[in-house]
């Protein structure tokens, strides 16, 4: 979609300041200089003196409903609010005129999202989804070694989020079920399904396991996806809440080699650490970090690309300003939730 350039620095509001609002959205927009942070929305007093703190030129907001009254000076809306109020919320920012970002999940129903992008195209309103994991330094590099043709032709593709977390602190994600978003599978597998068809393509069939292992819990907490992809490659992609021990983050075996990686991305930890974006190592790997490239008997480790979350805002400024397409086309998430949303509807 050709948008309309607008002006910069692009007027910017993030509704929520918790995980998503706090670590992966202000910190970004307040280090682009074609963004400019204006308004933070949040109604929990701890939040709005944390946000006043690291924000002291943003306007705090205690309600959406606040800031739709008063949003005529702005160009742009981040929604990193629970999944469930993600799509009222786009509906309400695209009413305003206001180009919009949305977190993962896009939507908890693929109808929802399909809605979305109808009337973000009637409008011609530039609507994108925040997978901030195409930009992880591991994933550059296992698009680096494919495009490459570094492990031949891959045949197997297996991706891991996988914590160990026991007791869950009191927050919406404890209490939501998956009609309202809650879940791993909606938590993480946006990234996990939305990663294996970048690198592999459309999706043939889909294998799945829901479980709840949480004694009380109301959505799934150990999930497992096998995706076969048209192109042949099968993927097999887990997400576990109560991994006593972690297994590989990536394992990628083709006919000439195959790449091992573990453990995260380190930008989100580094954030959480009060890292900034333009920090001169941000985003950098540790060499003891590195995966392993070869065959058993002939390893060696493979440098880690740099992490680039800073490259989401980016693109979403040549958008804005350039009439660059969006850097996450929102088609793309409503596939990856039609996905999640009949896994689910198998299990019930």
């Amino acid at each position: 979609m050709n948008l309309t350039p607008t002006r910069s620095p692009l007027r910017t509001a993030v509704i929520g300041f918790g995980l998503a609002g706090r670590t992966f959205h202000s910190p970004f927009i307040a280090a682009n200089p074609e963004f400019s942070l204006d308004v933070i929305v949040t109604g929990a007093p701890d939040r709005q003196a944390d946000a006043r703190e690291l924000y002291p030129e943003a306007r705090i907001v205690a309600s959406t409903t606040e800031l739709f009254a008063t949003c005529a000076d702005l160009d742009l809306v981040v929604i990193a609010s629970p999944p469930a109020t993600h799509a009222v919320l786009a509906h309400a920012a695209l009413d305003a005129g206001l180009a919009v970002v949305v977190d993962k999940p896009f939507a908890v129903t693929a109808a929802e999202g399909r809605e979305l992008v109808e009337k973000a195209e009637r409008l011609g309103l530039a609507l994108t989804v925040f997978q901030n994991r195409r930009w992880d330094g591991d994933f550059l590099t296992l698009r680096a070694l494919l495009a490459d043709g570094a492990l031949g032709e891959v045949r197997r593709f297996e991706s891991r989020f996988e914590f160990w977390k026991p007791t869950v602190r009191a927050s919406w994600k404890r209490d939501a079920a998956p009609n309202d978003g809650g879940g791993l599978l909606y938590d993480l597998g946006p990234h996990l399904i939305d990663q294996a068809i970048v690198l592999f393509g459309a999706v043939e069939s889909v294998y799945a396991e829901t479980l709840t292992q949480r004694a009380g819990g109301v959505a799934d907490d150990d999930s497992f996806v096998a995706l076969t992809h048209a192109s042949g490659v099968v993927s097999h992609l887990w997400m576990n809440g109560l991994a006593a021990q972690r297994g590989a983050r990536f394992r990628v075996l083709g006919s000439r080699a195959g790449y091992t990686s573990w453990g995260l991305d380190a930008q989100e930890a580094a954030l959480k650490n009060g890292a900034r974006p333009t920090d001169a190592a941000f985003g950098v790997a540790a060499e003891s970090t590195w995966g392993m490239l070869g065959i058993d008997g002939a390893m060696a480790p493979h440098p880690t690309e740099r992490g680039r979350y800073d490259l989401f805002y980016a693109g979403l400024a040549d958008a804005l300003l350039r009439g660059a397409m969006v850097p996450v086309d929102p088609s793309d998430a409503v596939r990856v939730t039609s996905i999640i949303e009949a896994i689910h509807a198998a299990r019930n």
